[in-house]
């Protein structure tokens, strides 16, 4: 027997998309707004004559407010994601997904957003908000966070608001970094957390890349082994899975370091480890930071990565990853990852 929802889709199908479109903008202008058109736009990769006609209809119904500096969410819009989001989820396939590759994992939870990180910027944003919604299920005061680098782990520090929940905890840098890219950087990252929630925040300020003489005589130095320490008692880890040539790219690796790893089929990194597609940790790099084993005794892990492009490297991380993750992403991602595991 059909249920209420599938009959509602055989009398009107397009309902469907029109519903995801909708919900798509209201919840862009709750995190960026108050945004314009154009920018609001170029978010959702939608043409912008499409937008003034979807953000017409939504003020119209009083979900939306216009000004001159830009749209803005209204209560009653809040109220409608809030209700429609398990509708939205069951429609467009994604419940089951995350169901299905929480099972193919063996971890704890999977949570998809819809859209392609690849192509459409705002997605970024998105999977953002929802790490820290889950980093404020299970944060307790006296928390400490290690936080990565990346772009992915970047937008959750941009998403991290004052709350209640988070207080009295203290963010660290995960690991080293010096040079270009500051921005992307775990310190700069950890400041940001630290900054945007009201807490407290410590940096490791070294070259993420040690010989091992340097790496050996680092370790001894006092600010080294204090954050060795506090990696001890992290409780909550937060971060991003890189493809492994993008990787290679970020740490200016040289051209038979990276034909090395192209021969030992490294496709996938996370925390100074090289992956293969079978999970093997092909190289590592000697760091002065979070180590994984470090990671794997840590209670809570927040994963975040998307985009259809790396889902070679994400399903290998996640051949060994611990149960205790929450790994947040893409319907485009997840979408590629399960035609892989189906092959």
């Amino acid at each position: 027997m059909l249920s209420l929802t599938e009959a509602q889709l055989k009398m009107l199908p397009e309902m469907s998309e029109s519903l995801q479109i909708r919900y798509r903008i209201l919840q862009m202008v709750q995190m960026l707004g108050p945004i314009g058109r154009r920018s609001l736009s170029d978010s959702l990769s939608l043409p912008e004559r499409e937008v003034r006609k979807e953000t017409d209809l939504l003020r119209e119904q009083q979900l939306l407010d216009v000004s001159r500096t830009g749209m803005t969410i209204t209560s009653v819009g809040i109220q409608v994601l809030e209700k429609l989001k398990p509708l939205v989820y069951e429609w467009s396939g994604i419940s089951d997904l995350e169901i299905q590759l929480q099972k193919i994992f063996g971890i704890q939870k999977v949570i998809i957003v819809d859209g392609n990180l690849d192509s459409e910027p705002s997605v970024k944003a998105l999977m953002g908000a929802e790490a820290v919604e889950e980093l404020e299920n299970y944060a307790k005061a006296g928390d400490i966070v290690a936080v990565t680098g990346g772009s992915t782990v970047a937008a959750v520090a941009n998403a991290i608001k004052p709350s209640s929940k988070l207080k009295d905890m203290l963010f660290i840098a995960a690991r080293g970094g010096m040079g270009v890219d500051v921005q992307m950087q775990a310190n700069t990252i950890a400041s940001n957390f630290a900054t945007n929630s009201g807490n407290d925040y410590k940096t490791l300020y070294l070259p993420e890349y040690l010989s091992e003489a340097a790496y050996n005589a680092m370790k001894e130095e006092p600010i080294v082994v204090e954050m060795i320490e506090l990696y001890e008692k992290t409780s909550i880890v937060i971060h991003g899975i890189g493809a492994a040539n993008e990787m290679a790219d970020r740490r200016k690796s040289s051209s038979n370091e990276r034909l090395d790893l192209e021969k030992q089929g490294a496709v996938g990194e996370a925390f100074g480890y090289y992956f293969d597609e079978q999970g093997k940790a092909v190289q590592r790099i000697r760091t002065v930071g979070l180590q994984l084993e470090q990671v794997k005794k840590c209670p809570t892990i927040l994963a975040v990565a998307g985009g259809a492009k790396k889902a070679k490297a994400i399903l290998s991380y996640f051949k060994n990853a611990t149960k205790q993750t929450i790994f947040i992403t893409d319907m485009a991602a997840a979408q590629q990852m399960f035609k892989i595991i189906q092959k």
